[in-house]
């Protein structure tokens, strides 16, 4: 009796929603969310469109997961860090805008802010998505991390939520330059420096007055 021959190799189910979030996220940096196309995801994913829609019943959902499962878990991390560090205030904002950097700036999740920036007067429910779970979630963040600081006596008295957003949009604004006027020459070099700057300009503001 003869059996038929199974293929060499076959996908795991369990691997298709991550391979479909991977695609989107390089297309929807790439080509920006209105220009993607779910079909074009299937294919870079080499799945089938209605095995995308298994998993992702329409492209805000689709961008949602992308979301989620790039930028909110290093949030999350982001939260716990300042929860559990030991050293200085000094220390963990250090820590905390390289491990940062180092997660999203110098990953394919660096276009998202600039996707949103630009797309957001067009698809208002997904911004207002991306401004709860990233940017008012990543604000409070490091607003628990200045309170940290200010409770210890490491940082001056600052307001919270103006100097939270403060410290967060310039490594907004470094990621956005990098996928728009900087892709003519992004020397990484220069980014590193930059940061390594902003690093010391920010907590030179943040001392308490009379160090």
């Amino acid at each position: 009796m003869s059996f038929p021959c199974k293929p060499k190799w076959e996908r795991r189910k369990e691997a298709r929603p991550q391979e479909l979030l991977s695609a989107a996220l390089d297309l929807f940096v790439e080509r920006g969310f209105a220009a993607t196309r779910l079909d074009d995801v299937a294919k870079a994913a080499g799945v089938s469109k209605g095995t995308l829609y298994l998993y992702y019943s329409s492209k805000e959902e689709l961008f949602k997961a992308v979301v989620r499962n790039g930028m909110v878990p290093l949030i999350g991390e982001a939260e716990s860090m300042v929860d559990s560090f030991t050293g200085t205030t000094e220390e963990l904002f250090r820590t905390l805008m390289r491990t940062w950097w180092d997660s999203v700036g110098n990953t394919k999740l660096s276009g998202l802010p600039k996707l949103m920036m630009a797309e957001a007067g067009n698809f208002p429910e997904l911004s207002a998505f991306y401004q709860e779970e990233v940017i008012e979630r990543g604000e409070r963040m490091v607003a628990s991390m200045l309170r940290r600081g200010m409770e210890r006596k490491e940082i001056r008295d600052v307001d919270l939520e103006i100097d939270a957003r403060l410290l967060i949009s310039p490594m907004i604004m470094m990621m956005m330059w990098k996928h728009s006027t900087g892709v003519c020459k992004v020397d990484p070099d220069k980014l590193d420096d930059y940061l390594a700057h902003y690093i010391e300009l920010a907590l030179h503001g943040l001392r308490p007055l009379d160090c």
